[in-house]
């Protein structure tokens, strides 16, 4: 019993390293992720630490393109290990979909690539949120929905309208204010027609 478990033992311990070696021997990206959207600068996250590292580089390319074309974002002459490859300044290019291609090249003469798909620039247009899709049921049964009734709302009473007196009219007369103007009035004419009277007797001597 004893000598099958040193035998387990050394299995172990010698497979642990090959299976440590095979993690460190591909390139992968973190971050960002798979459809995820993006903003301002983005920090990529990663490991380019490969078995013959030569150098790596980090382009992206409209999702779209089928012409091929990638725009470098850095370019790596030293592995990194789980650690942040480069920043991206999304700012500077425009709102769409986007592919982030991460290639590592070998001193034998081979590469290595990894990419992150989907990426949504969004600076400047709103970012879509995503609806959950449910799972289909097997029966479904549709209940009519119940029309709710409106609330209506309560009127606001009107205040009732008290009217405010007005002062009184410096301008306006009174009878007696009246009357008393019809007689100087009635003096003045009197008083003009005895004057014309002597005027006329004065002319005619």
């Amino acid at each position: 019993m004893k000598s099958w478990g040193i035998v387990l033992t050394a299995a172990v311990l010698l497979l642990l390293p090959a299976g440590v070696l095979a993690q460190e021997s591909a390139p992968f990206i973190t971050s960002p992720t798979d459809g995820q959207a993006l903003q301002g600068v983005v920090q990529i996250a990663g490991s380019t630490q490969v078995d013959g590292f030569a150098s790596a580089e980090l382009a992206f390319a409209y999702a779209d393109d089928t012409t091929g074309t990638w725009f470098l974002i850095a370019a790596l002459a030293a592995p990194v290990t789980s650690g942040l490859l480069a920043e991206w300044d999304t700012s500077s290019i425009t709102d769409a979909d986007y592919t982030l291609r991460l290639r590592v090249f070998r001193q034998d003469g081979s590469l290595l690539e990894t990419r992150v798909t989907g990426l949504r620039v969004r600076n400047t247009l709103p970012v879509e949120t995503s609806t959950p899709t449910a799972a289909p049921s097997a029966a479904v049964t549709r209940q009519p929905l119940e029309t709710p009734t409106p609330v209506l709302p309560m009127a606001t009473p009107t205040p009732a309208f008290t009217p405010t007196s007005l002062p009184p009219n410096p301008a306006a007369l009174t009878t007696s204010d009246i009357y008393s103007a019809m007689r100087q009035g009635a003096l003045y004419a009197a008083a003009l027609v005895l004057l014309f009277g002597l005027f006329m007797r004065l002319r005619r001597r």
